[in-house]
């Protein structure tokens, strides 16, 4: 059984290396020899041969979707979502696009925004019905708040940077030297769009000018130039330094006592395995974010982010780096396995069972968001691990030897 195991381990990752342009070469032919070798199927069998149009580069990227595992049944909808599929808002100062229920309609709880700003550029002075977390992929950015004070709060943050702001809490984003930035944004509504945001620019311009001036003191013609429009993204000149901008904004109020921001690797791992690690970002640790918790996992080749499932939330995935297979175990013995490359949405309802497992050759690094303010979850292994030995001998048909053998603590994350 050890041996057949490893035989289609190897099958699948060799399925993986083979480039789109080599499985066209080959043909169909050569696609059924790699699903054979998967299967116990006869070498006469034609029932997994595909003759029709496909599109080979999606095929080669969801393996487990063509040629799915024989545990799987089907009957779950899809719950993956690449970001490659977004449509991109471009503007003179970055870009952005989203995805929410509306492309992924299994997220229900939470949506993403990945956006791009350059140095200089400007995500506009505004503010959400929904709570925004974030996470720094690349480059440097200056963010700005005021909280419910009114005193404000003024940050620089860079790669693995999170920043949190509460529902309502206004705030901007601008890209510093010497490339900008790149980051995730996460909202705790999967019907939040980046199209629906009150929007400074925009507020001004369906407010009559003589209101304004009014409003500011001034005259009319003083506000002549205010943008007939919103701006959302907009180039402008790289600011000058932080501790300029944290007086100028302070005013006689002074700074914020709330940290908006938060260092993610000057706090130790959460748990290291030879498998990987996670660091888990709650409200324990990161005391504004009330509505979001977060895992930061990493999964060395080989290795599983271990059966398990969460209690208390929903799960949205974005997969930063390398490449993964999840399956999803439903009531009614429903199962489906999905592939994820970078880039890619996931998405597991509540109380759900799943694994991820690394299917690539280098390591795999992805984020757990849920809408909670804290993190929480149940290993397979540890429920075995603590319920009398004698029940679980008896569902399972196991010896006690192997029984003893499963971890008893939660791992986290298996080695391969």
């Amino acid at each position: 059984m050890a041996h057949d195991q490893d035989e289609v381990k190897l099958s699948r990752r060799a399925f993986l290396e083979v480039s789109p342009g080599a499985l066209a070469a080959a043909g169909v032919t050569s696609m059924t020899g790699v699903r054979r070798s998967q299967s116990s199927k006869p070498e006469h069998d034609r029932s997994e041969n595909d003759s029709g149009p496909t599109n080979a580069s999606v095929d080669t990227e969801n393996p487990s979707s063509g040629n799915p595992p024989p545990t799987d049944s089907g009957g779950l909808p899809p719950f993956k979502y690449p970001f490659s599929f977004g449509h991109k808002r471009l503007h003179s100062g970055g870009w952005s696009r989203e995805v929410t229920v509306r492309e992924l309609e299994v997220s229900k709880t939470m949506a993403g925004v990945d956006m791009r700003l350059t140095a200089g550029g400007v995500r506009e002075l505004h503010w959400h019905n929904a709570a925004e977390w974030a996470f720094m992929f690349y480059g440097n950015a200056r963010i700005t708040a005021i909280d419910a004070d009114g005193k404000s709060f003024v940050a620089d943050v860079g790669e693995n940077d999170l920043w949190y702001f509460p529902t309502g809490i206004p705030h901007s984003i601008q890209g510093l030297n010497p490339d900008g930035a790149e980051f995730l944004l996460v909202f705790d509504d999967g019907n939040f769009s980046e199209y629906a945001t009150v929007l400074l620019s925009d507020w001004m311009a369906h407010t009559p000018k003589d209101v304004l001036a009014k409003n500011f003191g001034v005259s009319m013609k003083a506000l002549d130039r205010l943008p007939e429009k919103e701006l959302f993204i907009f180039q402008a000149e790289v600011p000058g330094p932080l501790e300029v901008d944290q007086k100028a904004a302070a005013g006689t109020r002074g700074l914020s006592s709330s940290d908006f921001a938060f260092r993610t690797l000057e706090r130790p791992v959460s748990k290291r395995t030879k498998g990987g690690e996670v660091r888990i970002v709650d409200s324990s640790v990161f005391k504004v974010s009330k509505t979001i918790a977060s895992a930061i996992v990493t999964v060395h080749p080989g290795g599983i982010r271990e059966l398990h499932w969460h209690p208390n939330a929903d799960e949205w995935q974005y997969y930063i780096a390398g490449k993964a297979r999840m399956t999803v175990f439903a009531t009614g013995g429903r199962a489906r396995t999905m592939d994820f490359q970078r880039g890619d949405v996931g998405y597991v309802q509540q109380t759900l069972p799943h694994y991820i497992e690394n299917t690539g050759d280098t390591d795999l690094k992805f984020l757990e968001m849920f809408k909670s303010s804290f993190y929480q979850d149940l290993s397979l292994s540890q429920w075995l691990t603590h319920t009398p030995p004698e029940l679980v001998m008896a569902h399972l048909n196991i010896n006690r030897a192997t029984l003893e053998a499963i971890p008893r603590e939660e791992t986290i994350v298996m080695p391969g």
